[in-house]
């Protein structure tokens, strides 16, 4: 079966199960969106299982000093690169250990870059200016399962020995069956036919923030249930430092103002105040 055929099958290409929405009221349209967002939960409640295997071959190969990358075009690749950027701000890791690239590049992340995701040795090229190598894990990200662009990236990264997955809302899906971990979200037809921006690309976004969270929780990048790493870029995020550190040590809010002045972040402040303990 080619990919023309296979995308005639796809669940997330089925007509809607609503009709004349140009006839429904405002209400209408939101209270039936909303019911179809409901089901994504339990969408990825089934994909816990595949969701936990591919968590914890990331967590091994980046405790081995490995990266994360993600591949994608259009809304998942979106989706990805807002995943990888959101890494370094929340957790304070360097903004090369997880790497979002989208098919067109970063100019694709405001406006569709023509015929980019049909290319099928793209991601490679794009992957290969990181020096992507087997220390490394790929996940790739497609609602459809059939991107060539994606499916290129991974097929090419298999043969180097490099750990793939993937995140797709198709069943058997071409994309699926050639990574090593396969995440499957089955969120059926979307409400506006085909706009697979709608309930696969929440599905995507949910499961995305599964994976880097627990990830970087399990590297230790998260101390109770608190970001103590996180970059302290702004006022609203110094003062929530200070709120922490006043937490974690039962200090008063000056005492906590000067320790993160000093040791310009939550970690250091706290360690430090319990080393003079």
């Amino acid at each position: 079966m080619n990919i023309k055929e296979m995308k005639n099958k796809l669940t997330t290409e089925q007509a809607s199960d609503y009709n004349d929405l140009e006839k429904m009221s405002t209400v209408e349209l939101l209270s039936n969106m909303n019911a179809e967002d409901k089901t994504v939960p339990y969408a990825i409640e089934k994909a816990i299982p595949s969701i936990e295997k591919l968590v914890d071959v990331i967590f091994e190969k980046m405790s081995n000093g490995g990266r994360l990358f993600y591949i994608g075009a259009g809304t998942s690749g979106r989706l990805g690169v807002l995943d990888a950027s959101e890494c370094p701000p929340t957790y304070g890791v360097a903004d090369d250990w997880v790497i979002g690239l989208i098919a067109g590049g970063d100019s694709a992340l405001r406006k569709a870059v023509e015929n980019a995701e049909d290319d099928t040795t793209l991601a490679w090229k794009d992957l290969q200016k990181f020096n992507i190598n087997e220390d490394d894990v790929l996940i790739g990200i497609a609602a459809s399962g059939t991107t060539p662009y994606v499916i290129g990236g991974v097929k090419k990264a298999k043969e180097n020995n490099i750990v793939t997955g993937c995140i797709t809302c198709n069943g058997a899906s071409p994309l699926s069956l050639e990574v090593d971990y396969p995440i499957e979200l089955i969120v059926g037809p979307e409400f506006v036919t085909g706009s697979t921006r709608m309930k696969a690309g929440t599905a995507q976004k949910l499961a995305l923030n599964m994976i880097s969270t627990t990830v970087m929780i399990k590297l230790g990048r998260v101390r109770g249930n608190k970001m103590i790493d996180m970059q302290l870029s702004n006022k609203k995020l110094v003062n929530r430092g200070v709120r922490m550190i006043m937490h974690e040590i039962n200090v008063d809010e000056a005492t906590a103002s000067s320790l993160l002045l000093e040791h310009k972040s939550v970690r250091n402040a706290i360690d430090a105040y319990n080393l003079m303990k």
